[in-house]
């Protein structure tokens, strides 16, 4: 024991022993955990394919099958030089929340020296979708195309909407059941206008005008003189005159005076002269009868009553009978310019500022009716043409109704049952053109933070949370003006308040209305998706829409898919654990 010679040597053995489980452990250590953080980075994103891919089938074989295909994208045995790897999902509530579990077996390279010869690698995942506070705005395309079947089907485009909105509904409710969110739901249909009057009167009636001129038609009186007629002169007095001393003892003619009614209705008139007998003068007289008929041209109506919804007669039937009518709730627009460009920055707003129809916020001064909304009142509008059978501003007796479009009325945001928001889902109907600038107007003031439904818009959740807000644009067309219908900015043709000539460029110009108003929301923080449905997703509405927020649909389940993944981001879809 004395005699250290030779002592090297055990103790180097000792230490070699001693170095390959320290470095051993090292090496093997560190590739078990980059293959545990591979693992469980794969099984995360899988269960998050999985539950993107759930419609309303719940989580069926296409979702499973997404998930296993982006686990097997994700992890590769070979790349990470393991074998025996197993990955499988569930989901205990129809798709809601989908659970991933999966497992690996990594083979050491030098533990084994120890008898380690495989480390098991587990991980687990799960994926829900949670919503906080949501207000959403849908604006939707009621026009008459929507009423159109789809290719192959007996459903109509409208119809698919509905069922599209029913399944948003039901994702969104899902997502929320265990939690205190507070989602709350608007709704504007639109076509050539939209129905806000009861909103508008419910904050103050005296924001709807009093009285208003529409392109309307008169049962009155025929002062061209063409078709008056006269009767046989008759002696008014037996005094003789000489041709000088006549005239100036003849009585002035009377004045035009109503007789009859209806069908009979005319004017009357004394029309006196002097007439020779025989070289004797005397005075004579004859009556001038002048018919009614009825004329097309402007009318300036007392709106007072109709815009308080109360049935008000206007003496537009057949031969000036009394027509009555009531407000149906659609309206036309305040002031604004006819003029080609409209553009919104933050620093000036709308340019120009006279376009109060592109005005979100500020409500009407009440003594000053330019800056007020009108009622649409369909049943006293009417077109008009010459006797050549073409359109004319003229007053003429040549006319027609413009016709009668009129939404579903909107409404504000709300809270929902599920019952409630199917029933308005069902209440959609079809008519009109395509205006989209009307309904992203109307979409953008019931939900500006700034605007007239302010305090609404405004109003704190209970759970104290903050709010996201979205506008859901959807329309299955282009911007698609008719002239000659009453309509947002009246009867184009005749009235010209968006062209010059009352057709040239008028898709155009509502289009920059549309684009403006489209900036002038995103702006207030409002998340705006757009849905192309059956048509192509032009530019104009990829530019409306915010970022990666817009989607093409050609069928009904392309359109159900696209609220789908609207409602999967409204709802925040995440990893849970």
């Amino acid at each position: 024991m004395r005699d250290r010679a030779g002592n090297v040597l055990p103790i180097a053995a000792i230490g070699m022993m001693i170095g390959l489980v320290v470095i051993g452990s090292g090496v093997d250590m560190s590739r078990d955990y980059l293959t545990t953080e591979q693992l469980q980075s794969a099984c995360d994103a899988a269960v998050l394919a999985g539950r993107r891919t759930v419609t309303t089938n719940g989580y069926d074989t296409a979702a499973q099958t997404a998930a296993t295909n982006y686990f097997n994208t994700n992890f590769s045995n070979q790349a990470q030089s393991v074998r025996s790897t197993t990955f499988t999902t569930s989901s205990p509530d129809n798709g809601q929340t989908v659970n991933g579990t999966a497992s690996t077996l990594l083979d050491t390279l030098i533990m084994r020296v120890f008898g380690k010869n495989t480390f098991t690698i587990t991980a687990t995942c799960t994926s829900s979708m949670g919503v906080g506070n949501s207000d959403v705005m849908m604006v939707l395309d009621n026009t008459g195309s929507m009423d159109t079947p789809l290719d192959g089907s007996t459903q109509t485009r409208i119809q698919a909407l509905r069922a599209a909105m029913k399944n948003f509904y039901t994702t969104i409710a899902n997502a929320t059941a265990a939690s205190n969110a507070r989602i709350r739901y608007g709704f504007v249909p639109f076509t050539s206008t939209v129905n806000v009057g009861r909103l508008v009167t419910a904050i103050d009636p005296r924001y709807i005008v009093d009285s208003y001129t529409y392109q309307s038609r008169a049962y009155e009186a025929d002062d061209s003189g063409s078709n008056d007629s006269a009767s046989g002169w008759t002696l008014y007095s037996t005094k003789a005159y000489s041709n000088s001393s006549c005239g100036g003892n003849v009585p002035a003619d009377t004045a035009f005076t109503d007789s009859g009614s209806g069908a009979t209705k005319q004017q009357t008139m004394i029309d006196y002269a002097c007439r020779s007998n025989f070289g004797t003068y005397y005075i004579y007289q004859r009556t001038i009868t002048r018919p009614y008929i009825i004329r097309y041209h402007p009318v300036t109506y007392d709106t007072s009553s109709f815009k308080n919804f109360s049935a008000v007669n206007t003496p537009t039937g057949l031969y000036g009978a009394n027509q009555s009518s009531t407000w149906g709730g659609c309206i036309q627009e305040r002031a604004t310019v006819a003029q080609s460009t409209f553009t919104y920055s933050a620093t000036n707003g709308i340019t120009p500022s006279s376009a109060l129809d592109l005005d979100l916020d500020n409500a009407p001064n009440v003594s000053d009716n330019t800056t007020k909304w009108a009622p649409l009142w369909p049943d006293i509008s009417y077109r008009r043409w010459n006797n050549s059978g073409n359109y004319t501003t003229a007053t003429t007796t040549n006319g027609t109704l413009g016709g009668t479009y009129c939404p579903v009325a909107a409404r504000q945001l709300a809270t929902m049952s599920q019952s409630d928001f199917n029933a308005y889902a069902d209440s959609l109907y079809s008519n009109g053109a395509t205006y989209l600038d009307i309904g992203m107007i109307w979409g953008g003031r019931l939900m500006s933070p700034q605007g007239m439904w302010a305090p609404l818009v405004n109003t704190d959740p209970a759970n104290g949370g903050e709010v996201a807000r979205h506008i859901i644009f959807m329309t299955d067309g282009f911007m698609e003006p008719n002239s000659y219908i009453p309509q947002a900015w009246g009867m184009e043709y005749w009235d010209r308040r968006v062209t010059t000539d009352g057709s040239t460029n008028d898709a155009a110009r509502h289009t920059q209305r549309f684009l403006a108003t489209c900036q002038q929301i995103k702006a207030k923080g409002i998340r705006v998706w757009v849905i192309a449905f059956t048509s192509t997703l032009s530019s104009d509405l990829q530019n409306c829409a915010s970022d990666s927020s817009s989607f093409t649909a050609n069928s009904a389940s392309d359109l159900d898919a696209a609220f789908q993944e609207i409602a999967k981001q409204v709802g925040e879809l995440r990893v849970t654990q």
